[in-house]
């Protein structure tokens, strides 16, 4: 066989270097005969052992190639395995320092939301007690002072007080309203913020999670999975400098809603303070008009008690005196039929004997003198009876101002003052 036909078989037969089967032409030859020569027996062993050689050869190469590769693509897988890992626990590291900062303020927020849970608590116990226990005193010592009778009902310096303490407890109210609105919108925005902590916390700890649970992965699993889509295999779109932005950003505003906040308890302790203060300074004033008032009608039932005492003694001499002028008149009676009788005896008198003698113009002087003394003893008569009527009177007047002074007495020393010392202004 010729060489041009032991290449041809190579060709169709036997797997031969592309390298040298590429520098070969394809001859055409004529067909052989049907027996080989010893020359081409001899080529062909010679070929076939070249070949075999060359094949080797490649072999060893390519043996020593993927050694070289195997390890060194080894070695790479686990020096990105490792640098993997240790960024990933770094970054583990970094979230959960974030994560801690995001805890603090979070903390922080609890407490001031608590305070202020507190704060608005007192704000709702003062108005409610304002509404309850003050307003409902004041407005209703008004409507008992209403009860006072005659002269009492008065427009006095304790009913003014009581419409003053009554503005200051409703200013009082208005301005602790204000201040529950604005502690309730700085309670939401509280709330607010911590949702958004919240959040990103729970965020956060799914990362961490993700991250831990990538670490624990091993290349040896059996639930590693090998992603054949079509899109990018890195799904992220926020940048580092965008997260630590956000993280910051969350950061500051929970401490800037914190820092907020704090000033308005103390806007509310002075504000309580001052209300308290001149809830107490309309009180004390209140109290000490009622108190003056009191003392002024004590004083005036005290007048009226002893001019309705000197009245009755007066009314008791008065009716003596009348029982006295009436046993005067009575007296008088006998003594004028006695010279009307003896005067009329002597006119009857005869002659001569019918004179104006002595004895007779005495007993017409003394009936005169009676006459005229009975006279003046009704005239006294009826002015005693008209002045114990007018006595009668002024005591029935004195008795009615006396009770008038006594209810008035009950309304605001009994009824009122009992009620306003339940009112306290204790500081909530």
């Amino acid at each position: 066989m010729s060489d041009a036909q032991f290449g041809v078989l190579n060709v169709i037969g036997a797997p031969v270097a592309t390298t040298r089967l590429s520098e070969q032409a394809i001859i055409c030859v004529p067909p052989r005969s049907a027996k080989f020569t010893l020359a081409e027996w001899k080529l062909s062993n010679d070929a076939r052992n070249r070949n075999a050689e060359d094949q080797a050869q490649l072999a060893d190469r390519i043996l020593k190639e993927c050694e070289r590769v195997r390890d060194q693509t080894k070695e790479s897988a686990k020096l990105l395995k490792e640098t993997t890992d240790r960024r990933i626990d770094e970054r583990i590291g970094d979230v959960e320092f974030n994560k801690g900062e995001l805890k603090v303020q979070r903390k922080e927020i609890i407490n001031e939301l608590e305070a202020l849970s507190m704060y608005k608590t007192r704000l709702q116990d003062c108005l409610a007690s304002l509404e309850a226990n003050a307003l409902t005193i004041c407005r209703k010592c008004l409507m008992l002072r209403d009860g006072r009778l005659g002269i009492d009902l008065a427009v006095d310096n304790v009913e003014d007080a009581l419409q003053n303490e009554i503005t200051t407890i409703l200013g009082g109210q208005s301005l602790l309203k204000r201040a529950l609105e604005q502690l309730n919108e700085q309670m939401r925005r509280l709330r607010s913020v911590r949702y958004l902590l919240d959040r990103d916390l729970q965020y956060k700890q799914a990362a961490i999670d993700s991250d831990k649970g990538s670490l624990t992965l091993k290349p040896t699993d059996l639930s590693l999975s090998i992603y054949e889509g079509y899109s990018n295999l890195d799904p992220a779109d926020i940048s580092a400098e965008e997260y630590n932005a956000y993280s910051a950003k969350n950061i500051q505003q929970a401490a800037r809603a914190v820092s907020s906040a704090r000033p308005i308890r103390v806007f509310i302790d002075t504000l309580l303070k001052q209300v308290i203060d001149d809830l107490w300074t309309a009180y004390n004033k209140c109290n000490h008009e009622f108190n003056e008032r009191i003392k002024e009608t004590h004083i005036a039932k005290g007048r009226l008690e002893e001019m309705h005492h000197e009245t009755a003694k007066k009314i008791c001499d008065m009716q003596n005196n009348i029982l006295e002028l009436q046993k005067a008149l009575a007296e008088k009676e006998g003594y004028i039929g006695l010279a009307h009788t003896r005067l009329g005896r002597r006119s009857q008198r005869v002659g001569a004997e019918l004179v104006k003698d002595p004895p007779g113009q005495s007993l017409y002087y003394e009936c005169e003198s009676l006459r005229h003394s009975v006279e003046q003893l009704q005239q006294m008569l009826q002015e005693a009876t008209a002045s114990l009527r007018y006595l009668l009177q002024t005591q029935i007047q004195l008795e009615e101002d006396i009770n008038v002074k006594m209810n008035t007495l009950k309304i605001d020393e009994v009824d009122c003052m009992t009620l306003r010392a339940t009112m306290n202004y204790h500081f909530y």
